[in-house]
């Protein structure tokens, strides 16, 4: 095939590829603060290294990955008190996958995995309700790996796990891994940490950022961060989104 990615290619070699082991993926990702030492788009930095890496280990294991531009906008609001976030309605983000998927499967694809790396709860009920209504009203099989719950959580950092993980030591390393120059080093240094947890803020009913105890937007220990912390997570990441497409769509 001439690229790995679904929009390299002209329409009469998608209409021509073998479907039976094709996979395209889509990463999903946000415009949003992440703290003031990382840039709006590190959802996409990080889902786009999760596709990539996902779509390595496939291919080792005879599937055809194709990788979809990455869809960036997305419901955001626990970050709509910082400037630069884009925030969409959950209902339109829904209706856009589903429209999406269904999309996908009308040119012969027998499944679509997510590659997704924001978190935010009525992103992450979008998601699991357009997956449901793919699954009922196409033939595609739906591979997403959600990342708050198991069992892919547990393969993840304790920060990540702690839920004190937004633009902290967990994401904060894989931007260092993946995009070095856009870390603004000399702020992140010096950031104090912040173990206060979204998920139990969250938990507790709280709706924002600023709620949740993250006045700059942040949340662990960015200050910890490593570039090879990131290559790891990278790896991790990259296992579990093959592993849910094995799970989900297993070759014959």
């Amino acid at each position: 095939m001439p690229s790995s990615r679904l929009d390299a290619h002209t329409w009469e070699e998608v209409r021509d590829l073998p479907k039976q082991a094709a996979v395209p993926i889509l990463p999903l990702a946000a415009m949003e603060a992440h703290g003031p030492h990382l840039p709006l788009h590190t959802d996409a930095l990080i889902a786009e290294a999760m596709a990539r890496e996902g779509a390595r280990l496939l291919l080792d294991l005879r599937y055809s990955p194709l990788l979809l531009p990455t869809l960036a906008y997305a419901p955001a609001f626990f970050a709509r008190d910082f400037p630069g976030t884009v925030a969409i309605d959950p209902d339109v983000f829904r209706s856009f996958l589903v429209d999406l998927g269904s999309s996908v499967a009308r040119a012969g694809f027998r499944a679509l995995a997510v590659a997704n790396a924001h978190l935010d709860p009525d992103h992450l009920r979008s998601v699991h309700d357009a997956a449901r209504v793919l699954r009922r009203d196409t033939p595609l099989r739906i591979a997403f790996p959600d990342l708050t719950r198991k069992p892919w959580a547990v393969r993840l950092t304790d920060e990540f796990r702690s839920g004190a993980c937004h633009a902290g030591r967990f994401e904060t390393s894989v931007v260092a891994a993946e995009r070095p120059e856009l870390v603004r080093d000399a702020i992140r240094a010096d950031l104090p940490p912040n173990p206060s947890s979204l998920s139990r803020a969250i938990h507790e009913g709280k709706s924002s950022f600023t709620e949740a105890g993250g006045p700059r937007a942040y949340f662990g220990f960015p200050a910890d961060a490593t570039p090879e912390e990131g290559r790891r997570t990278v790896a991790v990441l990259g296992t579990i989104l093959a592993d849910a497409v094995r799970e989900e769509f297993p070759l014959s």
